[in-house]
């Protein structure tokens, strides 16, 4: 394996390690966590290609970041990322163009997004259903609110459900479809039911840091704070110690073993030729 290649691997796991230790820690990664990694990977693939007088590896790295900046910035504002786990992302955009070849570097990409999907799905499966078992009773109480407040969509979903498996005589394909559909309302009660009881946690303002998330909208000294995505800022916090001893806060699961396994799982994959085998076939 070329040396390059071995330089970016151990650099971006040796980052991701910190950072998922400083996730599980403190709830958050450092700003500077992740633009010193997108510097370092930058500025190796600049002296790298300067050393040896062709600079399509660096030119490479330059547009894996561009391609994940805008990757995590619509994971950001789908909100289906915070912001750091979004700009941890958008760094590995400097690190995955492992090759010259841009076609080659995009299978790559596909490959490595392929294994984060599948694990971020067993993941966010896996705590939830921990959470449940953890707030059991307060789930059972919130699964039973969400219930009625979606009856109509359980309802519809049914009806529409029933359609389909009854269409399933004439072609299969619609079983599984309308059993999906017959079923997907509960999932999405159930994940409403741990949102609401699960994540939900009185804290002490003391403790509060910036990017906290409200659990929802509240008035501090005559000024409304919002409950929004990106979190409490320092004006904010320093408004609310002023008034308040405790705020209800939304807590995060922390997102950053997703991306240490499916990084070890593609780094497996990687010295064992199968990401090879597998692009090869396309």
């Amino acid at each position: 394996m070329a040396f390059e290649v071995i330089f970016l691997f151990a650099l971006a796991l040796v980052w991701i390690i910190f950072a998922t230790v400083q996730d599980l820690k403190t709830k958050e990664i450092a700003n500077w966590l992740n633009f010193s990694l997108i510097i370092f990977a930058l500025g190796f693939r600049f002296f790298y290609s300067l050393f040896i007088e062709d600079f399509t590896f660096f030119y490479q790295g330059v547009i894996g970041l561009g391609i994940f900046f805008v990757l995590g910035n619509l994971l950001y504002y789908g909100r289906f990322f915070a912001g750091g786990d979004a700009k941890l992302m958008i760094a590995l955009g400097a690190i995955l163009p492992l090759t010259n070849y841009f076609s080659f570097n995009l299978r790559i990409f596909v490959f490595f997004l392929g294994i984060f999907l599948i694990v971020g799905g067993v993941y966010s499966l896996s705590v939830s259903l921990y959470l449940g078992i953890r707030h059991y009773k307060e789930l059972k109480k919130e699964f039973k609110i969400q219930l009625i407040k979606n009856r109509s969509l359980v309802i519809l979903s049914l009806i529409f459900g029933i359609v389909l498996v009854l269409f399933s005589f004439s072609d299969s394909l619609f079983f599984p479809l309308g059993i999906f559909l017959v079923g997907f309302p509960y999932i999405y009660i159930y994940t409403k039911a741990v949102d609401e009881a699960c994540m939900k946690e009185s804290v002490p303002v003391g403790q509060l840091v910036e990017g906290d998330w409200l659990y929802k909208d509240i008035v501090v000294g005559g000024k409304k704070i919002s409950a929004r995505w990106a979190g409490l800022d320092a004006g904010e916090i320093s408004l609310i110690r002023k008034n308040r001893d405790r705020v209800f806060i939304r807590q995060g699961v922390p997102f950053t073993p997703v991306f240490l396994i499916s990084f070890l799982i593609f780094l497996g994959a990687w010295f064992f030729d199968l990401l090879s085998h597998w692009i090869l076939m396309f």
